[in-house]
């Protein structure tokens, strides 16, 4: 498409007579004269009505002092070549599109050399202009005479055009700002204009000659963007006046463009932080499990999704992975993403199983109105059992990658999408052995126009096991470079939809690190909750913490048998901290008061939090859990300790103890 544009703006160079035909193979322009039916017609009273000058944009003579009567009528030829080229410019998408078709347009069938500058930055919005700005030149273009033998008259490009300002500030007040304020293009033999240019490209930039330099304004909807320079040889016919009618069109439609595909690009920003605002802003570092995760938003054609991650934290160290794609790309997939999302947060909270979640959120899609359809994949990870469940509603199937180096799609019941309406959905328990990598994931990372879904997941796999094959069937590769590693399957036509990515590596914990016990709802049960943990941390060498876990579990446990009717439960996990937590079938969550100072009771709380790193309770199902961590004793300050008593044992042998 663009080679036949550059094609037309070609030929209609050569039926104005500024490109020879015998060199268009050749890329080349032989320098000549302009042909004859560029003269305008001879008609001051249409060229007047046509092309009124104001105190704010004349149009310079070449002694600059008084305006220049333009052609009203330029010649078919003309025009054929402003068409060509304003179509070739009109074809970009973005800023620097646009500007690349400007210059590829002008050069070398127009000018010789051409230097575009854009406001850095652009203005978007309503966006009230400000003085001074700032000018960046965004391209430059320009041909040379050949130093081929024989060829000394042709032109080749430039790929050494002489300095001009990379930025240049545009003052109140100044010869630049002045001609900006114009609008109009105009000549650079004036002296305002020789002074605009020397501000603009700056004194080490060669300036032709008569009528070889024209400064264009780059004005938008509503103030003025840039401006652009366009420049003749000497060797080369100057300008003319139907020249200034040329490089106006070519102006504002160059300014026009830039000024939709930034506020395009602003738009689309606002879209994507809104969408990113509705994501996770970090992840949790659940216990026995790491996790990583990306998104990306789809190609500027699309741009806007509906796809999202998210990992919940469930009592028993649980974790929920949640991936889901909301059909559609708008506004509305966006807002319906974040309320999908924080309706499956809820409903994780409850502690729901799997299927029992995707029901309620289907129903919740429904409620939000017509054709509000997702699909999810939401899947619960026990790092104490090894054991994942999981639930779909129409997503693409989860892959699991071992730790020997093979990736295996799990056999997930399909399900139907969110939003459906009357449909079962199923769990299945899978085991999810330590050193196992799960990769949840959007149809984006594998569907496109150039590849169908299966064929995707094919590719996928056969990457995850490359890229273990590079680590060694002892190690699981890197989770965040494996995640890097997992996108660069994309092409270049793969960016049809966004792509939500999440990353699970099962750490689990280990049997030896997990003390669990039932307790009889009864008065005796502080006291045998005390001994048992007293008995765990004397097997875990943390004899340190026994004293602070008494005391919580004392408090906890108090409150758990007072309300409950069934046995309660109690659970003691080491990890990089000492978690504890304490069951009970009543759904009342306990809430931390500050207690009279006549009260006998309601400072059981007050004690946890002042103790205890981090503690909290979760509504189950069944009951609720209460739970709170303590810090492991650093080894350091346990050798120092031990240390500390040897010696002093030593140093007293009498002392030693009855």
């Amino acid at each position: 498409m663009l080679d036949r544009e550059h094609d037309a703006v070609q030929s209609a160079a050569e039926d104005v007579g500024w490109v020879e035909a015998e060199t268009r193979s050749k890329s080349r322009i032989v320098v000549g004269e302009a042909t004859s039916d560029r003269n305008p017609p001879d008609d001051a009273e249409d060229s007047a009505e046509l092309f009124r000058t104001t105190s704010h944009n004349p149009s310079a003579s070449k002694d600059g002092s008084a305006p220049l009567a333009l052609p009203a009528y330029p010649s078919p030829n003309i025009m054929s070549f402003v068409g060509a080229a304003t179509r070739r410019v009109s074809r970009g998408i973005d800023p620097d599109e646009i500007v690349l078709g400007l210059c590829r347009a002008s050069v070398p069938t127009f000018s010789d050399e051409i230097l575009v500058y854009l406001r850095d930055p652009l203005p978007g919005g309503d966006e009230r202009p400000v003085a001074p700005f700032v000018l960046r030149l965004r391209r430059t273009e320009r041909m040379k005479a050949s130093e081929m033998p024989g060829e000394e008259h042709a032109l080749v490009p430039d790929s050494d055009p002489p300095l001009a300002f990379e930025l240049s500030e545009v003052r109140s007040g100044g010869a630049l700002a002045e001609v900006l304020r114009g609008v109009r293009p105009v000549f650079g033999d004036s002296a305002a204009a020789r002074e605009a240019l020397g501000e603009l490209l700056g004194t080490d930039h060669p300036l032709p000659g008569g009528l070889r330099a024209i400064l264009a304004p780059l004005r938008g909807r509503r103030r003025v963007i840039g401006a652009a320079v366009f420049l003749r040889r000497p060797e080369r016919a100057g300008f003319e006046p139907n020249d200034l009618l040329v490089v106006a069109q070519l102006a504002t439609q160059t300014a026009i463009g830039i000024d939709k595909a930034s506020l395009y690009d602003q738009g689309a920003d606002l879209v994507d932080e809104l969408q990113r605002t509705m994501l996770p802003d970090s992840l949790p570092q659940p216990t026995g499990v790491r996790l990583a995760s990306r998104y990306l938003p789809a190609g500027k054609t699309v741009r806007v999704g509906g796809d999202w991650y998210d990992a919940i934290p469930l009592p028993g160290s649980r974790v929920a992975l949640v991936v889901g794609d909301v059909m559609g790309h708008s506004m509305t997939s966006a807002g319906t993403m974040g309320q999908l999302r924080t309706t499956l947060q809820t409903l994780a909270g409850l502690d729901l199983p799997p299927q029992e979640v995707l029901h309620h959120l289907d129903e919740q899609a429904q409620r939000l109105g017509e054709n509000r359809m997702a699909t999810c994949m939401y899947a619960v990870y026990d790092p104490v059992s090894h054991r994942i469940t999981v639930a779909n509603a129409g997503h693409p199937p989860p892959i699991l990658l071992h730790l020997g180096g093979r990736a295996e799609v799990l056999r997930v019941p399909p399900g139907a999408p969110i939003g459906v309406g009357g449909v079962d959905f199923e769990a299945v328990e899978l085991d999810a052995p330590a050193g196992a990598t799960l990769l949840l994931y959007t149809d984006g990372l594998v569907e496109s126009r150039l590849r169908d879904v299966w064929t995707g997941i094919e590719e996928l796999c056969e990457r995850l096991e490359a890229t273990a094959q590079l680590i060694g069937p002892d190690h699981s590769p890197p989770l965040e470079a494996l995640c890097d590693d997992v996108l660069d399957i994309l092409g270049p036509g793969d960016r049809d939809d966004d792509i939500a990515l999440l990353a699970a590596r099962f750490d689990g914990i280990a049997p030896s690190d997990v003390a669990h016990w039932f307790l009889t709802p009864e008065d005796t049960a502080p006291m045998r909750a005390r001994r048992l943990a007293r008995e765990a941390l004397a097997r875990w060498d943390l004899e340190e913490l026994t004293d602070s876990v008494e005391l919580l579990i004392s408090e906890v446990v108090t409150n758990a048998v007072r309300y409950a009717e069934r046995p309660v439960t109690l659970r003691l996990l080491r990890t990089d901290v000492l978690r504890c937590e304490v069951g009970d079938d009543s759904p009342q969550l306990p809430r931390q008061r500050r207690a009279r100072d006549t009260d006998e009771g309601g400072r059981g709380l007050l004690v946890v939090n002042r103790l205890a790193r981090r503690w909290g309770a979760t509504r189950l199902s069944g009951g609720k859990v209460v739970w709170f961590e303590l810090g492991l004793p650093s080894k350091p300050t346990r050798l120092i300790t031990e240390a500390g008593e040897h010696l002093a044992t030593s140093a007293n042998p009498d002392d030693q103890g009855d």
